[in-house]
């Protein structure tokens, strides 16, 4: 039996914000990759780096299972990893080191790593996998197993000959993904997930993905795994696994983290038809655009199937901004779909960034504006993070000089010239919370004094949380002037 170690380089502990918010995901990319190989007769075993404490930890793990190849194989679908952050990337360098060091022939898939290929063969590793991973590793592996040394004719992969980077043609994407085994859920320590999630939310959540890739072109975005196409599962098999994550874990609700979620015509509707004929109970999130949210017939379905929250990337209120960013959407598309969004009880939240190039003080000011009159569920608050092989980044690079991804996901920090400094936008960000805060308040005030029958609890907290809001932002708000003056 030829036997593989999968590992990851997302350690929660050493990104203090998504530690303190408790609310972790398995690696999704990683459990596929596995059940692939399983499925190939593979003995696989799970080192998941997610709630440990040191990358060294992996020694142990290592000298116990004696494993014939060493596979580092970062989550696709998650964000986080997606951004690259310089903590993970130190402990995916220490990892690759000390397996090389006990004799593996250690491979590495990862956003980062394809990006900077050569930086993690000169650390360690002994071969990068570049774009979608799953067929070309299972191809390498076979290579390795048989002792064929010739590695030309594999596409996907960089790698080190005679002390020369060697990188083959590239793999196309792979188009049907139900021909992929569901992911090897069983490798994970369920129980730790379920209780982090209990303890942060009162529910346990898991992580599903139903597409790969995304045809849109906004110019930040990086796609450095699965790229431009637009691959979906069918609305079948994803109910499947559903059912079955149901059936073995008695999970509560799904993150669907697909990038672009039910873009193929249809597909929205034929999902919700099943989940309903199946009598699938199920709470779910998911991450869409406004474009797409404007079809009320969609919109209705996502809510009768169980979505309860979609995530969009508004970006910004101004549509000079959007337009720059080649984001493809305008801000009236952004007002309809919060609307219909509401108007079926779906949460819309919004994805918000701030110090796009050209932005000036009056686009921010139209983006407060579009974020206190629509009133999403939730925000999130970022600045433009130029991230290699996008138009963006070609556009900041000359600027980028040490420092060119940050530390950890909470960092914030402007990494390229702008209209303000770098502490402006930090400012900005606490700013900007606070006023939003101060609206909900409000707006929960306004609701509870036309309907004082309708008070719960929970609402008069919400309502009364003005007279903390409000003062707050006042606050910030002198302080984010003090800034933009200087």
């Amino acid at each position: 039996m030829k036997s593989i170690l999968f590992t990851h380089s997302y350690f929660l502990r050493f990104d203090p914000k998504q530690w303190q918010l408790g609310q972790p995901y398995p690696p999704l990319g990683t459990l596929y990759a596995a059940a692939l190989m399983r499925e190939n007769n593979y003995e696989v075993a799970l080192f998941d780096t997610m709630f440990k404490s040191d990358p060294e930890e992996v020694a142990a793990t290592i000298a116990q299972n004696k494993p014939d190849l060493f596979v580092m194989y970062d989550d696709g679908f998650n964000y986080l990893t997606k951004m690259c952050l310089t903590n993970m990337r130190a402990a995916a360098f220490c990892m690759c080191k000390l397996a090389k060091s006990e004799g593996c022939i250690v491979i590495v898939s990862s956003s980062d790593a394809t990006d900077r290929y050569e930086e993690y063969l000169r650390e360690g590793a002994d071969f990068v996998i570049i774009g979608e991973a799953e067929h070309t590793l299972l191809e390498l592996a076979g290579h390795i197993i048989d002792k064929n040394n010739d590695y030309s004719a594999i596409n996907g992969l960089a790698y080190l000959r005679d002390g020369k980077i060697i990188k083959t043609q590239g793999r196309p994407v792979l188009k049907d993904l139900d021909s992929l085994p569901l992911p090897a859920w069983d490798l994970v320590d369920m129980e730790t997930y379920r209780q982090s999630w209990l303890k942060s939310a009162g529910y346990f959540s898991l992580n599903m993905s139903t597409t790969r890739g995304c045809p849109f072109k906004c110019n930040w975005c990086a796609k450095p795994i699965y790229g431009n196409r637009y691959n979906s599962r069918s609305p079948e098999n994803v109910i499947k696994e559903i059912k079955l994550l149901k059936q073995l874990y008695h999970i509560d609700h799904i993150w669907f983290c697909d990038d672009i979620f039910g873009l193929k015509p249809g597909w929205v509707i034929e999902f919700s038809r099943l989940a309903q004929k199946e009598n699938i109970s199920i709470r779910f999130k998911i991450q869409s655009r406004a474009d797409l949210l404007v079809n009320e017939e969609n919109v209705k379905a996502l809510a009768l199937a169980g979505c309860e929250n979609v995530w969009i990337g508004a970006e910004s209120g101004s549509q000079k901004v959007l337009d720059a960013m080649d984001k493809g959407i305008n801000i009236e598309q952004i007002r309809r779909a919060t609307l219909l969004m509401k108007e079926a009880g779906i949460k819309p939240s919004f994805f918000i960034q701030f110090g796009y190039p050209g932005e000036l003080k009056e686009d921010i000011e139209l983006t407060i504006n579009m974020i206190n009159d629509l009133l999403p569920f939730e925000i999130g608050i970022s600045v433009s993070y130029p991230l290699p092989g996008t138009l963006f980044y070609e556009k900041v690079k000359a600027e980028l000089k040490i420092k060119t991804n940050w530390t950890d996901s909470d960092e914030m920090a402007l990494m390229f010239s702008n209209a303000f400094p770098a502490s402006y936008y930090k400012q900005l960000h606490r700013y900007v919370h606070q006023n939003y805060h101060k609206h909900l308040a409000k707006n929960s005030l306004v609701k509870l004094m036309r309907n004082p029958f309708s008070a719960t609890s929970k609402s008069l907290r919400k309502a009364l949380s003005v007279l903390y809001h409000g003062p707050a932002t006042l606050i910030e708000g002198m302080k984010l002037r003090k800034l933009e003056k200087a």
